[in-house]
């Protein structure tokens, strides 16, 4: 980056991805001497638009990237930061998991105790990484909460992955943030199992000794082979061995194979979930 660009963009280390981006195109635009209505104006965006962008209220699109490489002349930088940027905060380990979450074409999950992350509510989310990441200030939860709660973004597209996550009865049990965080969360697995493209089961306490002790994922996609992921208290394993992903995979199957039907476990929810009512 040319000396004024970099002048400034000097300051304290953004907070996030959009506010990285968004102190970069702000440099540029100082630089070529436009203001934001006329980076606005070259871009096909309004005014408003760019200072949101500028001050990391909101992460730019793909297209403002692209058009900023070309106001700017910076032949594909941009476009490459944004992508970048979407990254931003995420541990450098789980990174490969989200490029490879996007474009899953099926994801099967099994919750050993939480809910999965693309299913947690916004106040389940904090409650989870607040008691993970005791030290951390309100800021830095609230960045980790809508990280989360951006990943659904998977789930909202024109042709979603199937989604099939078995949850063991603990995560139905386990209280996390309280009875009133409880029952929005169940309520919401209650409205996400509508689409057509979700699939729950439960793993009831009766069944005994689970096929699994620990959670765990399988990505499945139109073209190349499957992976797997495990979390550990340390980081996240993305696994692509042929036998460790085919042991998963089989292991998956015995777990839907040994759960409640889909319609009994809408209903195991709906009880556990009345139980967490005032």
């Amino acid at each position: 980056m040319v000396s004024g660009a970099s002048e400034a963009a000097e300051g304290p280390e953004p907070a996030s991805g959009a506010a990285f981006f968004g102190c970069e195109v702000r440099a540029w635009r100082l630089h070529v001497e436009l203001s934001q209505r006329e980076l606005g104006d070259k871009a096909n965006y309004g005014q408003q638009y760019v200072a949101k962008v500028e001050a990391g209220e909101r992460l730019a699109s793909p297209e403002f990237a692209t058009a900023c490489d070309r106001v700017f002349g910076t032949p594909g930088v941009f476009a490459r930061l944004r992508r970048r940027a979407s990254q931003w905060g995420y541990p450098d380990w789980f990174v490969p998991y989200l490029q490879m979450e996007r474009s899953a074409t099926g994801i099967l999950d099994y919750s050993a105790s939480l809910v999965m992350g693309l299913l947690q509510t916004e106040d389940y989310a904090r409650a989870v990484f607040r008691a993970t990441h005791p030290r951390a200030s309100a800021e830095e939860i609230d960045a980790k909460v809508g990280r989360r709660l951006k990943r659904r973004e998977v789930l909202e597209g024109d042709t979603p992955p199937l989604l099939w996550c078995v949850l063991n009865e603990t995560c139905l049990r386990t209280a996390v943030g309280g009875n009133a965080v409880m029952c929005q969360q169940l309520g919401h697995l209650l409205a996400q199992s509508e689409s057509p493209h979700i699939t729950l089961q439960v793993l009831p306490f009766g069944m005994g000794a689970p096929p699994s002790a620990e959670s765990f994922t399988v990505l499945t996609f139109d073209e190349g082979p499957s992976v797997a992921y495990a979390d550990t208290l340390i980081a996240g394993q993305l696994i692509d061995s042929v036998t460790a992903v085919a042991d998963a995979t089989a292991t998956y199957d015995w777990l839907r194979a040994v759960a409640m039907h889909p319609d009994e476990s809408l209903a195991m929810i709906r009880r556990v979930m009345e139980d967490y009512a005032p």
